[in-house]
């Protein structure tokens, strides 16, 4: 705790791990903390972790995190003598920095004037092209409808790039390479732009197909001094959304590398800007760099540099936003060792990255030297189709690129959250690729490498022994309860059957099951003796019940732990980051399909359904209309993306079932095609 503390208490106008990160800094700095919450976040870890914490809507943005008066009302109550607005909603909204003054509040970030110079793309590239930054060519000021894409493809041609103006974080961002994209790409990137931003202006730019995205950190006080804090290249995307962050980059030399933090802060200079702040670079394949953006507040990515200079990020924003100067000088800062960071996101990577919701039913944190979690969902944590499918940021630092990465690995291996579909099995596949490994990749790295079928391989390479699905089975299947007694009790069992227990339920002596993982078919038995053998051969296997639905297996004196889900008929064995898809059918089972077929259950397939939990936002169609194969249907919205669903087949709608705005399940029917 310090003796003088830069304020007495601050609001922050976020959720998540973002939220819950702050608060640590303030706790040290000795600053009381408010939590925000909508009813979808009433219990979530960033609320508990706040000194107060004050309801302020219902679930959508727009009704709650999005609402400036009632954030600025939630401060006037709670005494709250500033306000820190994190990243994403509001963080870049010049109005709401401005309110905040206005209500004699502090602003933790820059003044609403380089917000509204840099915050918004367009006037950000207008003003530095002025200071003699290199910029991409790109519209001088939002375009207002499609027609302003098309002249904009006359003079500079396929691809461009469709981008909210006022926000970042891939939220409003449409690549158009053909004439037929345009206006469905601009309906969907102004759409999302104003459910993520409240703001739902477009700009156009031309879009390098091959380019890397590297980024500068910089600082700067309200007494004239500029600094920064080194680049961190964040080329491994997907959706033009960040997913890993290293520094330093591979790609640069010291020569580019100095060259490219004199033009950060020349460029956050000719805005007057005030406070933490990232310039973004897209380079070339000659090597060329051209501003991008400027992002007007903390990055997601900010752990990376602090655990390369070893600086708190946030406790110098709140310095500055006190009013005090820089605490150093450029050649007072530096900087040691290799520093990356892994987002974690609910989602599905193998149907297209869809956004995945549900309750987190156990988390086994990333550990071990050099590592740091920033998380901000806990085991009971329901993670909502609303907001943004982040759940935890992995940091790894080492003393090269080679030793970083191999904690990072590691640590993704031991690395545990049960309840929803994440993205850590594409991090693993990522950090041991070889082009990763040697440098040589770019923003479109995912889309060419990370083809659907390398799923099925990705889930070879953790495949679980069938001997322990024969375990699990056996566990599950059978039982116990002591005799005489009540309850069910299930203890480590090393497939053998105590004396005076019987199996649940009265089954019968001898279980057999066809048990297909990875493509092969396995015959599994197992009898009330203890017995086991799989493909007829005899195995001895210990397992035993751990919390959170987490089951440990000893096979021949390997271990094993994994969790197991059920969609279908599928079972998910999620092992070391991967899911393991595993199709189990009993021998009576397969007698009883045999001998009284059964017609398949679930979607039908003129019946359109839901991949995931969402809301949906557009309808481009209606009953009696003929569509053709891949025509858009509709548009759903999770976690502030939009998903185009469209036609399967050729045919005409005979039946709409939602409309717009409502909630739909996972699997729920939206369309009926005749």
């Amino acid at each position: 705790m310090i003796v003088h503390p830069p304020f007495r208490k601050i609001l922050i106008a976020n959720r998540g791990e973002i939220a819950v990160r702050i608060m640590r800094t303030c706790r040290e700095l000795g600053v009381q903390t408010v939590a925000v919450y909508s009813d979808a976040d009433q219990f979530m870890p960033h609320v508990l972790a706040a000194d107060e914490a004050y309801r302020i809507g219902p679930p959508p943005s727009r009704e709650s995190y999005l609402r400036i008066e009632t954030l600025l009302e939630t401060a006037r109550t709670s005494g709250a003598d500033a306000i820190h607005p994190g990243y994403g909603f509001l963080a870049e909204n010049a109005a709401f920095a401005a309110a905040v003054a206005d209500a004699g509040i502090t602003f933790i970030g820059p003044p609403a004037s380089a917000i509204r110079g840099m915050g918004d793309k367009t006037s950000a590239r207008a003003l530095v092209k002025r200071a003699g930054v290199p910029i991409i060519p790109g519209s001088e000021a939002p375009i207002r409808d499609v027609q302003e894409v098309r002249d904009f493809v006359r003079l500079h041609g396929f691809p461009v790039l469709l981008k909210a103006a006022a926000g970042g974080g891939g939220k409003g961002m449409r690549v158009v390479r053909t004439p037929d994209e345009i206006a469905p790409a601009f309906a969907q990137a102004q759409s999302e732009a104003g459910s993520a931003f409240g703001d739902d202006r477009i700009y156009v730019e031309k879009y390098l197909d091959h380019p890397r995205h590297i980024e500068v950190q910089i600082l700067a006080d309200a007494h004239g001094s500029v600094i920064h804090l080194g680049e961190r290249e964040c080329s491994i995307q997907r959706r033009h959304q960040k997913i890993i962050e290293e520094s330093p980059s591979v790609l640069l030399d010291e020569a580019m590398r100095t060259a490219m933090g004199e033009t950060a802060c020349r460029a956050a200079a000719a805005c007057g800007y005030v406070n933490a702040g990232t310039i973004e670079f897209l380079v070339d394949e000659s090597r060329q760099y051209y501003f991008l953006e400027m992002n007007t507040r903390l990055q997601v990515e900010h752990p990376v540099t602090e655990l390369r200079t070893g600086l708190d990020l946030v406790a110098e924003q709140l310095r500055i936003a006190a009013g005090e100067p820089l605490s150093m000088r450029q050649e007072d800062v530096h900087w040691r060792g290799h520093a990356l960071e892994c987002r974690i996101c609910a989602e599905d990577p193998a149907h297209d990255f869809f956004p995945s919701s549900g309750r987190i039913s156990y988390i086994r944190p990333a550990q071990g030297p050099g590592m740091r979690e920033d998380r901000g969902v806990e085991a009971g944590s329901d993670v909502s189709l609303y907001y943004d499918p982040l759940l935890s940021k992995v940091i790894a630092w080492g003393n090269t690129r080679e030793h970083a990465i191999a904690r990072m690995v590691r640590a993704l291996r031991e690395y545990e959250i049960s309840g929803v579909t994440t993205n850590v099995a594409v991090h693993l596949f990522v950090l041991q690729h070889p082009d990763f490994l040697r440098g040589e990749f770019d923003t479109g790295f995912l889309g060419r490498t990370l083809v659907p079928k390398l799923f099925d391989g990705m889930a070879e390479e953790a495949q679980l022994p069938a001997a322990v699905i024969a375990a699990w089975l056996a566990h599950e299947e059978l039982t116990i309860a002591p005799a005489g007694g009540s309850g069910a009790q299930r203890p480590a069992l090393r497939m053998e059957i105590p004396a005076g227990c019987i199996p649940a339920g009265g089954r019968t002596m001898s279980h057999g099951y066809a048990v297909t993982v990875g493509g092969t078919e396995h015959a599994v038995t197992f009898d009330l003796e203890g017995r086991c053998t799989v493909d007829g051969r005899p195995e001895e296997v210990v397992i035993a019940p751990l919390p959170g639905g987490r089951y440990a297996i000893l096979l021949g004196g390997t271990p094993h732990t994994f969790t197991v889900r059920r969609t279908g008929s599928t079972y998910l064995f999620v092992h070391e980051g991967r899911e393991v898809p595993v199709i189990v059918e009993s021998d009576h089972e397969r007698e009883m399909r045999r001998v009284m077929p059964v017609q398949a259950t679930g979607p039908q397939k003129n019946e359109i359904v839901a991949p995931m939990p969402a809301l949906v936002v557009r309808i481009h169609v209606a009953e009696g209309d003929e569509v053709a194969e891949g025509q858009p249907l509709l548009a759903l919205e999770a976690m502030k993306m939009e998903n185009e669903i469209s036609a399967p087949r050729a045919g005409r709608i005979r039946e709409v079932r939602v409309r717009q705005g409502i909630a739909v399940e996972k699997g729920g029917v939206l369309i009926v095609l005749e």
